[in-house]
C-alpha cells in the first residue's frame, strides 16, 4: 500500500490532526458534535464526498471517507451486510460511534432489514489506536478481493485534501 496522504496523515501526531479537523470544520461552517465517548467534526463537499472524524475519549480515532461516485458507494446497492463488514478489525467501542446513531448531512444510515440496526455509510473506513493509523480489515479485504484501489475509491485522497496532510498549516486567527 503507497499512497503520500495515507503517510502524511500517519507522520501527524493526533492533536495536530485534531487542530486540522476542528479548522477546517469551522471553514466549512459544520459544528463540532459531543457523541457518547468522542467527538465528532467532518467535513463536505456539498457535493456527496465527506470525511467524519471522530475522537474519541480514550485518544483512539476513527476516520469515515465518503465518495459519491466511487465503487465503493454502497448506498446504491442497500447491502448492510457488505457496509457492515467494512468495519471489520476496528475496536468495537470505535464502531459503536456510528452504529445505530442518527444520521446526519455527512454520514447517512443503511439499515439492517432483519434487525432494524443501522451503520453510518462510509466507503473507507480507517482508525487510530493511539500509536498508529490503521486501514480497517474488512474494507482492505474487500479491496483486494474486488482488486479496487483503496485510496482512490474510498475518496481517501480527495477528502482529506482540505486538511493539508504534509504540508503547513496555518495557526487559527
Amino acid at each position: 500500500m503507497s499512497n503520500a496522504t495515507w503517510a502524511a496523515l500517519g507522520a501527524t501526531p493526533l492533536p495536530e490532526v485534531r487542530r486540522r479537523a476542528g479548522l477546517v470544520d469551522e471553514l466549512v461552517g459544520i459544528e463540532p458534535v459531543k457523541v457518547p465517548g468522542a467527538e465528532r467534526l467532518a467535513w463536505n463537499d456539498g457535493g456527496g464526498q465527506s470525511a467524519v472524524w471522530y475522537f474519541a475519549d480514550d485518544g483512539r480515532a476513527l476516520l469515515l471517507t465518503f465518495d459519491h461516485e466511487s465503487e465503493l458507494n454502497l448506498y446504491a446497492e442497500d447491502d448492510f451486510d457488505l457496509q457492515e463488514s467494512f468495519y471489520e478489525g476496528v475496536p468495537a467501542p470505535l464502531v459503536d460511534l456510528v452504529r445505530d446513531r442518527p444520521e446526519n448531512y455527512e454520514s447517512l444510515n443503511l439499515t439492517d432489514p432483519a434487525t432494524g440496526r443501522t451503520i453510518h455509510y462510509a466507503g473507507g473506513v480507517f482508525w487510530y489506536d493511539g500509536a498508529g493509523w490503521h486501514v480497517a480489515d474488512g474494507l482492505a479485504e474487500h479491496t483486494r478481493r474486488e482488486d479496487l484501489d483503496l485510496f482512490r475509491e474510498s475518496g481517501f485522497d480527495y477528502c482529506l485534501r482540505p486538511y493539508r496532510f504534509g504540508q503547513d498549516y496555518p495557526t487559527a486567527g
